[in-house]
């Protein structure tokens, strides 16, 4: 797309190409489990025709990219629908982070029904299932957690693969996004599926996962290892039941303010900002996250406010659409706009997936956001004038000064 010269409209059709990447990333993951919507996929081709259109001007482009927001909070919640009818709702849940005694099969990324065939073809063979990553949240599905020999979670962020794994002795498995290239020493026991594929690494089709189960077998036994809990499953239909709670915390001022403190991470200096932000949120102040962003500090002690977590662990990247509709619910209950909610959003930015569930916050009317460690490179000047002055969007600080900030202090 050369003909674009102007870097106002280069950047807002960047806008929508890396929107139209994250949502069809949701899309996919959504059409897995039999949820699609004739009108995504037209929308995907008109904005693809427009990106290709050389009479296509800045002023076709930043609605397209608002429109793109619109149809990705219906693909988030296809998604959505289509694990909670095949598992269940989430719910909150304990997750061990330590080892079981026996043979063991890791599972790194996002896709839920992958994960849930393992857990079928494994069960009853002495092999305990953890996840990784962005696969934490599986631990809150109850469709997921009847499984006797769903042990827990290994390991952190997905940056964090080839400095972890190596540790795990079981049989490793990537799916989707958000893989490391691996390190030498679990080359031979790791294998990929789906979207993603390595080289030398053996990849496998179908939902046949026998190759990963009899590598499991053939390998050391991990050891007894008790480890830290965490809580996690607090989806928007988990929060909406102790609803009446959380309105009358925030009406009697026990419950301040509302966080949102997430997104996308990775291994960039300057990402130790959100682990300092979560520290010093005040005591009487509730944070919810999601995403990977979450494991800057999901492993820290935030208490409770008169029985409710400080932290809310919404989910997954793909779980947005959860936290999308607890602001909502929490407006209605509150007569007011989101944008008059005790709530800041600060968000980790890192990929196409961040990018247009920003889009989607935009879509929707939500002012004040804050983004960091950095803003996107493909962002120019101009565009991100307009987004400063008609969203109030910016980037992040410094924790104590942001946090004055959402305070009022």
């Amino acid at each position: 797309m050369t003909w674009h010269q102007d870097p106002d409209t280069l950047s807002a059709l960047e806008l929508v190409l890396y929107g139209l990447l994250g949502m069809g990333a949701f899309a996919w993951h959504a059409a897995e489990l039999g949820k699609e919507d004739d009108e995504i996929y037209a929308f995907i081709h008109r904005a693809l025709s427009a990106a290709a259109d050389r009479r296509t001007t800045l002023q076709d482009f930043v609605p397209l990219a608002l429109e793109c927001g619109k149809m990705n909070l219906r693909t988030m919640e296809l998604l959505y629908q289509g694990h909670a009818e095949r598992l269940a709702d989430p719910e909150p849940m304990k997750v061990n982070l330590g080892t079981r005694g026996g043979k063991g099969i890791v599972v790194s990324g996002h896709d839920l029904p992958m994960l849930e065939e393992i857990l079928k073809q494994s069960e009853g063979k002495g092999i305990n299932v953890y996840t990784h990553g962005e696969m934490l949240p599986a631990n809150g599905y109850p469709g997921l957690r009847k499984y006797s020999h769903f042990a827990g979670h290994f390991g952190t962020a997905w940056q964090n693969q080839t400095r972890e794994l190596p540790d795990f002795p079981g049989a490793i498995i990537f799916n989707t996004n958000c893989i490391q290239r691996p390190d030498p020493s679990y080359t031979d026991r790791l294998f990929t599926w789906g979207e993603v594929a390595l080289p030398g690494i053996t990849h496998l089709e179908g939902f046949d996962f026998s190759p990963v189960i009899e590598k499991a077998m053939q390998l050391p036994d991990l050891p007894e290892k008790p480890g830290q809990e965490i809580l996690v499953g607090f989806g928007h239909e988990a929060v909406f039941k102790v609803a009446g709670a959380v309105v009358d915390a925030v009406k009697t001022g026990a419950i301040r303010r509302f966080f949102l403190i997430g997104g996308c991470d990775g291994a960039k200096p300057g990402r130790n900002y959100f682990t300092e932000l979560a520290q010093q949120v005040p005591k009487d102040c509730v944070i919810l996250t999601l995403a990977c962003g979450k494991n800057r500090f999901n492993r820290l002690e935030f208490g409770d406010i008169g029985g409710i977590p400080r932290l809310l662990d919404v989910g997954q990247c793909n779980d947005a659409y959860s936290a999308i509709r607890i602001a909502l619910a929490l407006a209605e209950a509150f007569e007011c706009g989101v944008n008059e909610l005790p709530l800041s959003m600060i968000l980790s930015w890192y990929e196409q997936k961040a990018h247009v569930i920003l889009l989607t916050l935009l879509h929707l009317g939500i002012k004040g956001i804050r983004l960091g460690p950095s803003l996107p490179a493909y962002v120019s000047p101009g565009v991100l004038d307009f987004l400063v002055q008609n969203y109030d969007l910016g980037p992040t600080t410094t924790a104590e000064n942001d946090l004055r900030q959402a305070l009022g202090a």
